[in-house]
């Protein structure tokens, strides 16, 4: 499916003057008008910006040359704030919302000499696990266009997996960048919390939050890591630690390094070719010089209900700026007839604006998120549930004394049909078991494709690391992928 090249080939191509940025542009937004009418990758492309973008690079040639992501087309996630380019997360209240500034990643990427192609389809404000809660239509998984191809961020998954960019970037809460890479056969990384600034970032939940990149291999997300990672004085919760070149620091061996396997939680709700080549991932790890380690994680378990605890609470509360108020979407009264408009009181249009304005998925969590902060429920459920996200922090703190990554599948089951579970919010929720642990503990963390099922459906390997040593665990990752 890749039609551009990755993203070491582009720019190593544009540096010894092989392919411009235009040629490149061109060819990206070709392929994004052949497939994505099928895909719905895309709620926004940015064709005309996109090629003026390209022959400013390639004019100044001099001037950008050396920088990382020269002249490479960039996909972004919908909740990702562009100065002049809407932003919608895939939600009716924001339709029509187009931001004066551009979040911090996304300055940098330009920065780096990226060209942004487009804005790409996700679960409305990130929510969800299927991309079926797009305002504006599910995105499809290109192995199976019937299937789902995870989320939240399963337009950026697609845009990548397709070949229509060879590079996009995606926010993770519980999974959601890990989860569709990895039922859409890519490589995707949830940094360190903290690592990357959320400035410019439409907020889900703050604490869990993280923006990262998804690419075909593991050094392309390294140089795209590189790029977007550092502190940001717009974010107060972005740390100041050193940055590396962390596809330098890349090794194709895994010698003395340990890997944990929590084989207790594995091994239950696990599809069984999932879990076939989730063993022989672990093998390959083995070939590559790594030594497998049986580690516990005895609060995992209880990672699940933690985090719809959790994260429903500072939705609930996040949310509440979509108002109708000051920017988005606002019911004005009309029931769709202007001629018959009618005036509001305030609380009927807070209302109005949010019934019309956010989608059922949405509505779901910002009422369970009330219900847990409000009083009476606040110690039963919002407390005791940051309490035992201490617990499971600290079961991961123990393990990283013994080893330096954590292997699992990245999701238990390959992509199901699109409308297969919408009816079941349950099962929905489920399908985050295995990552959601590293957003409630802050932790880095990757999936890389490690087999097909028999119909030739993309599966998953996660490998989750020490805080602030993704390049540890990036290298780990790379041996694998290159030991396949």
């Amino acid at each position: 499916m890749n039609r551009l090249g990755t993203v070491r080939e582009i720019r190593d191509a544009f540096r010894r003057g092989e392919r411009s940025a235009v040629d490149v542009c061109t060819e990206a937004l070709s392929c994004i008008a052949m497939r994505d009418p099928e895909l719905h990758a895309f709620n926004t492309i940015t064709g005309e910006q996109a090629l003026a973008r390209a022959a400013a690079i390639d004019s100044d040639r001099a001037r950008w040359i050396d920088r990382p992501l020269a002249g490479v087309p960039v996909a972004l996630k919908d909740n990702l704030c562009t100065r002049g380019v809407r932003t919608t997360a895939s939600s009716r209240i924001l339709e029509h919302f187009v931001p004066p500034f551009d979040a911090t990643a996304v300055a940098r990427l330009e920065s780096a000499g990226a060209v942004i192609v487009g804005k790409t389809n996700c679960d409305e404000f990130a929510m969800g696990s299927s991309n079926e809660n797009s305002a504006f239509g599910p995105a499809r998984n290109p192995w199976a266009p019937d299937r789902i191809p995870g989320g939240s961020s399963g337009g950026s998954a697609v845009a990548v997996a397709s070949g229509m960019t060879p590079l996009a970037l995606g926010s993770d809460t519980g999974g959601s960048i890990r989860q569709p890479a990895a039922l859409c056969g890519i490589v995707g990384l949830k940094p360190t919390y903290g690592r990357v600034s959320r400035y410019g970032l439409l907020a889900f939940a703050s604490s869990l939050d993280q923006i990262g990149p998804l690419a075909r291999t593991v050094e392309d997300v390294a140089i795209a890591l590189t790029v977007i990672a550092g502190a940001d004085p717009a974010d107060a919760t972005t740390a100041a630690e050193p940055v590396p070149d962390f596809s330098a620091g890349l090794s194709s061996h895994a010698r003395g390094m340990r890997v944990g396997v929590p084989q207790t939680l594995v091994d239950q709700g696990v599809d069984g070719e999932v879990t076939a080549a989730y063993r022989a991932a672990l093998d390959v790890l083995r070939d590559r010089g790594a030594t497998l380690i049986d580690i516990d994680l005895p609060y995992a378990g209880a990672a699940i209900p933690v985090y719809y605890l959790i994260a429903t609470a500072e939705a609930s509360s996040n949310l509440a700026r979509y108002d109708g108020v000051r920017y988005g979407f606002r019911d004005r009264g009309t029931d769709g007839d202007s001629t018959h408009r009618r005036d509001l009181d305030l609380k009927t249009m807070y209302a109005r604006t949010r019934a019309r304005g956010f989608g059922p998925e949405v509505k779901r969590r910002i009422m369970l998120g009330t219900y847990v902060l409000s009083a009476g429920y606040y110690d039963a459920y919002y407390l005791k549930a940051q309490q035992v996200r201490t617990l499971i922090r600290r079961d991961y703190e123990r393990a990283f004394e013994q080893v330096e990554v954590v292997a699992m599948p990245t999701s238990p089951t390959p992509a199901f049909k699109i409308g297969e579970r919408v009816s079941d919010p349950l099962q929905m929720y489920l399908a985050d078991v295995f990552t959601v642990s590293a957003n409630l503990a802050g932790l880095p963390a990757v999936s890389v494709p490690c087999g097909f099922t028999g119909n030739g459906l993309p599966i998953g390997l996660q490998l989750t690391g020490r805080t602030f040593e993704e390049l540890t665990m990036l290298r780990i990752a790379h041996a694998y992928e290159q030991g396949k």
